[in-house]
């Protein structure tokens, strides 16, 4: 799997952009632990689960988060995380950006896409076809084109995210081949990796380009 310097995860609501992200910047970190990287959450609009969530694990990784001031305050502010513009402007560091649901959190990214378009950039489509709004292909293409419009940026490539947690089965990722292939003839877009939870990724023959996740929860919710 090849990376670009900066990788922007976004999607519907749900759909399990958050864990991507910090599984995916904790394995740049590992590809290239000389080098600074940084997870940077514009997640404006859900208070249930943020990157800011898993702030301890990332930090042990050796990630360097950077939130909005109002995360996890309870108060809805959009307001923006101070030092955003470093990802931008520091050309030596790897970053990951997890943006918003839909059209909404999207709006928080337009503000940068001057920048965002300077850089060697992966902008990603988050795809699960068990979750109720984006179960079908011409639902996750209206999505598709809201956020791009939000955000004034074009994706670059989608990931196939199709789960139920920690029920997941190799069935049901192998079920979603047909949905994410018609998203992506739909999209115009490719396919950039299928997600596979840890515990089941050694049952997996054949799928090209998986990416192995972990399942990051409110760090508070965790049973030590």
């Amino acid at each position: 799997m090849t990376h670009s310097r900066l990788t922007i995860f976004a999607g519907h609501y749900g759909s399990g952009k958050t864990n991507i992200a910090i599984n995916y910047a904790i394995m740049l970190k590992k590809l290239h632990p000389n080098k600074r990287v940084v997870l940077a959450d514009l997640d404006i609009v859900n208070p249930y689960f943020r990157s800011v969530d898993s702030e301890k694990t990332l930090k042990k990784a050796g990630v360097e988060i950077i939130v909005s001031l109002y995360a996890n305050s309870g108060l809805e502010a959009p307001a923006m995380p101070s030092g955003i513009l470093s990802v931008f402007d520091d050309k030596s560091c790897l970053a990951v950006l997890d943006v918003g649901g839909d059209d909404r959190g999207a709006y928080a990214l337009g503000k940068y896409a001057d920048h965002i378009q300077k850089n060697d950039v992966g902008i990603l489509l988050v795809c699960n076809k068990f979750r109720p709004l984006s179960c079908e292909p011409k639902q996750v293409l209206t999505i598709k084109n809201e956020i791009e419009t939000a955000a004034n940026i074009r994706f670059t490539g989608i990931v196939n995210n199709s789960n139920l947690g920690k029920q997941t089965t190799p069935d049901d990722i192998i079920s979603s081949e047909h949905y994410i292939n018609e998203i992506s003839k739909m999209c115009s877009l490719p396919l950039v990796f299928t997600c596979v939870m840890q515990p089941i990724i050694n049952e997996f023959r054949g799928i090209p380009d998986m990416f192995a996740l972990d399942m990051y929860e409110k760090e508070e919710w965790q049973i030590f």
